[in-house]
């Protein structure tokens, strides 16, 4: 399609379309003329045979109607002078009165001479009524009549006459022929006026042209079309130079553009040059000063656990110090008492009585002092495991309802006062391998958090505490209370670093920044919060464990 469109110039399509136009209105004109010419002239003959077959008719009624052959014949002699005339049969009606073609027979005939007779034509005498026909070879033409009684109006009988039509085909072969030689000669002649038209239309376009090609190769846009003398090709000649005027200004100001832009590039690279420089430095500084807030931070978190520790510390000093005062106390009254009995036994003055009494004295006092060296031991033993899981990064293998038990068995000083109730739901046979440093850590700034401001100005609150496996090597914990919950602003960035709403009251906002460390970064686990006003907080950890099994 795009080839054709490119080699169809506008010269050939003009002289395409004006011999298309010239063809087509002299075919028509040709064709309409030959079929008007025909016509005229058949119509010319017909009524021609017509003639001659009433003349026939009316010269013939008279001795037909007495019967004469002789006089027919006589009478059908003026035929001589119709020189197309060929043959004329007469036909007369039976005796019995009928008018049917099968009751007529040839009565008289007239021959042009030279001409033979020519079979009977009978069945053909009505078709031939008024309309003569010509055979297929259009050499000779048919007509008949009825011959009518001028007196009684009767029919006498008919009239067969067959003439010449040799002249009609050679009249439609001259016709035709001479129609084809004028239209022939007017193609040819709207050929070279079309080829002089053309040459005329198209010159000033293929100028143009070759204006804008030679425009287009050399870039001299400064160049100017020529007016031409014809309208159309002139108002594209005069748009071409509006074209080129405005093309010649836009490059000229293209130009300067680019200069203006070059100047600008070279500024600008200075410039971007410097701000690089500055960039740098600032980046370095600022590098420099993340490091340092890194290690502030870690610092922070350090201090902050180590705080957590030292209240510990200080509260488990303070809870062992009356077990161990009460077993000092009794064993002093056990010394005493000891004094008393070896005195009396020395000096042989010791009653079964006394001796009775510092029996059950001596049973009493013992069992004070190992029930509060025991309660020390216990609280000693879980003070240097959870001292010894919050100092260790180590995995290890536990169970998790003890190792929760222990956590609140070391907060207890702090818990003690307290009218909070804590629930564990847990699997007590869970055993897990992972790092327990973190979940200890974890879990104490949690009950802390609650403590200290989940239950705010609430005397007894509720902290539930459930641990399951979600599959084989993946625990999740939930932690929830019944506290005032969280707003909205404090929730969204409650993991964040030093977020808290007790500023000046001794809170860090370390804690949950902690809490969410330990449990992305040491456990490689997840942590998500859910909270409103009023409806306290849930916190979901999730974290995988090397093996976990029941026992």
């Amino acid at each position: 399609m795009t080839d054709r469109a490119i080699k169809l110039s506008i010269r050939s399509l003009f002289l395409w379309v004006v011999m298309t136009i010239a063809a087509i209105s002299l075919v028509s004109t040709s064709g309409l003329s030959i079929y008007t010419q025909i016509n005229a002239y058949r119509y010319e003959l017909d009524n021609r045979a017509n003639l001659l077959s009433k003349m026939t008719a009316n010269a013939v009624a008279s001795p037909l109607r007495n019967s004469s052959q002789a006089l027919v014949e006589e009478s059908l002699q003026f035929l001589d002078a119709a020189d197309k005339v060929l043959n004329v049969h007469i036909y007369k009606t039976l005796p019995d009165g009928s008018n049917t073609l099968s009751a007529v027979e040839r009565f008289a005939s007239y021959n042009k001479g030279g001409q033979l007779l020519i079979p009977g034509k009978q069945k053909q005498l009505v078709n031939l009524d008024q309309t003569p026909l010509l055979t297929e070879d259009n050499d000779y033409l048919e007509s008949s009549r009825e011959i009518f009684d001028q007196e009684t109006n009767e029919v006498l009988g008919w009239v067969y006459l067959r003439m010449s039509a040799d002249g009609f085909s050679q009249h439609v072969i001259k016709t035709v022929l001479v129609n084809l030689g004028i239209m022939l000669f007017l193609l040819v002649f709207s050929f070279l006026l079309a080829l002089r038209f053309q040459r005329r239309a198209t010159a000033p376009i293929e100028k143009l042209s070759f204006f804008l090609q030679r425009t287009s190769r050399q870039r001299d846009y400064s160049a100017r079309a020529e007016p031409s003398n014809i309208k159309e090709i002139d108002v594209l000649s005069d748009d071409v130079n509006i074209m080129l005027s405005r093309i010649q200004e836009y490059m000229h100001k293209q130009r300067q553009a680019e200069e203006q832009h070059r100047k600008l590039n070279a500024s600008l690279e200075e410039m971007v040059s410097q701000r690089t420089n500055a960039l740098k430095d600032a980046n370095q500084a600022l590098i420099q000063t993340l490091e340092k807030l890194h290690e502030f931070q870690r610092q922070i978190v350090q201090n902050e656990k180590m705080a957590s520790l030292g209240d510990m510390v200080a509260g488990v000093a303070h809870e062992v110090n009356t077990p161990i005062g009460l077993g000092v106390t009794a064993s002093t009254m056990m010394l005493d008492r000891l004094a008393v009995i070896e005195r009396d036994f020395e000096n042989k003055t010791l009653k079964a009585s006394a001796m009775k009494r510092f029996m059950d004295e001596s049973h009493e006092n013992l069992n004070i002092i190992y029930r509060n060296l025991n309660r020390a031991a216990e609280l000693i033993s879980s003070f240097k495991q959870v001292a010894v899981d919050q100092s260790s990064e180590s995995s290890r293998t536990f169970c998790f309802a003890q190792l929760v038990n222990e956590i609140l068995l070391s907060l207890q000083p702090r818990l003690k006062k307290l009218q909070h109730n804590i629930n564990v739901d847990c699997d007590p046979t869970l055993c897990v391998e992972t790092k327990a440093g973190p979940i200890n850590q974890i879990i104490i700034n949690l009950i802390m958090n609650s403590v200290i401001h989940g239950f705010e100005n609430i005397e007894k609150g509720q902290i539930d505490i459930c641990a399951e496996l979600i599959t084989t090597n993946k625990l999740k914990i939930v932690y929830r209370d019944n506290g005032i919950g969280i707003p909205s602003d404090i929730r969204k960035r409650i993991f964040d670093p030093f977020v808290t709403t007790k500023r000046g009251q001794g809170g860090s906002g370390l804690g949950m920044h902690l809490v969410y460390n330990l449990v992305t970064q040491a456990l490689n686990g997840s942590i998500s919060i859910t909270s409103e006003v009023g409806s306290g907080v849930e916190f979901v950890i999730v974290f995988p464990v090397s093996s976990a099994k029941t026992s």
